[in-house]
């Protein structure tokens, strides 16, 4: 984003992690389902979770409440868009589609 000059804030989520609302917010804005918002790492597998039982957005957002290491970065908010930007390519579809 700044080889493009597009101006942003980054929040770094784990030394401010986001409330129950900003969450509810961020995954209605996400295009993708909500499982995509969990990063199903090695810290997912240590936990012993399964991915089965984090599909809807009640249920990721409680699991990033309490685990907020596990949400899928970086993801870019633009008006009332969210993209996870991995690849990066998701990144321009959003930015296109802005102007």
């Amino acid at each position: 984003m700044r080889e493009r000059g597009v101006e942003f804030d980054a929040i770094e989520y784990l030394k401010s992690p986001p409330t129950q609302a900003a969450l509810e917010l961020l995954v209605a804005m996400l295009e993708e389902s909500p499982a995509e918002l969990v990063r199903k790492d090695k810290r997912f597998k240590e936990l012993g979770l399964s991915a089965e039982s984090y599909t809807t957005g009640e249920q990721v957002v409680a699991l990033l409440l309490e685990y907020p290491e596990l949400m899928q970065r970086p993801i870019i908010v633009r008006g009332k868009r969210a993209v996870i930007a991995r690849p990066p390519e998701k990144l321009e579809l959003l930015l296109k589609a802005a102007r």
